[in-house]
């Protein structure tokens, strides 16, 4: 009989604590609207790919502040170097963590952020091997190859354990958040400065304010992808096989 009262009761426990994990959960969407020089369908509604928008919540009250996550990861976050991309291409960290920059190419990379957030120039390394950099303060930081210029990546360092990207659909799912008052803040790459900084906002979370609504965000018309290298100098481009041969 106690066997059986212990059973069930632990059953009840496990119960209690998956349906208060979900109750933890804060959710949003988000919407990309194309800006007039970027709609090319005058139909469109909405970007296909609302992929990585970050959003974090920090802690505004002690009541949040207290319940925060200590403690190192069991595995470091990383920026894999393959096909002379960098996957993930956005990445979201907590301060203070450490991410590997793993070499899966058959050449050379050099990677270096000049750019606010972490400043780091990590140099040529060959296939198959790696790099780990400490991202010791909080922000944005832009990550170039010197090397390649088409490969770019973003590592958002922010200063709360309660943070997450978009998916493509603008799904934005932030686990294990207790309740209490938050300055919500986001960022996209394609974002203009001014307007991500309007949608941010102070939220109070609780049992029943758990969905955020929705983020309707402008695609900025003055976005480039275009970069100088680490000296500040335009890439010098590959060399041209469709020579004249004599």
């Amino acid at each position: 009989m106690k066997r059986a009262f212990k059973l069930w009761f632990t059953v009840l426990l496990m119960a209690a604590s998956s349906h208060a994990a979900q109750e933890e959960s804060v959710s949003l969407k988000v919407v990309i609207e194309p800006s007039e020089t970027t709609q090319t369908n005058t139909n469109t509604k909405k970007l296909t790919d609302a992929s990585n928008v970050a959003v974090w919540l920090v802690p505004l009250d002690s009541k949040a502040a207290s319940t925060q996550i200590h403690g190192p990861l069991a595995k470091p976050p990383r920026l894999v170097q393959r096909n002379k991309t960098f996957e993930p291409h956005v990445l979201i960290i907590r301060t203070g963590t450490r991410v590997e920059f793993p070499n899966k190419d058959p050449f050379f990379h050099n990677i270096f952020s000049l750019y606010d957030g972490r400043r780091f120039d990590l140099g040529l390394y060959e296939a198959g091997t790696a790099r780990t950099v400490v991202f010791d303060r909080s922000g944005v930081s832009f990550l170039f190859c010197n090397i390649h210029a088409e490969m770019s990546a973003i590592v958002i360092s922010v200063d709360t354990p309660y943070f997450s990207l978009s998916d493509r659909s603008g799904t934005v799912n932030i686990t294990n958040v207790p309740d209490g008052r938050y300055q919500m803040n986001i960022w996209y790459e394609r974002g203009a400065p001014e307007q991500l900084k309007g949608l941010s906002r102070v939220v109070t979370i609780s049992v029943a304010a758990r969905d955020l609504g929705t983020l309707h965000i402008l695609e900025n018309p003055d976005f480039t992808a275009n970069h100088k290298n680490k000296y500040g100098l335009d890439y010098v481009p590959p060399p041209n096989s469709n020579y004249d041969h004599p």
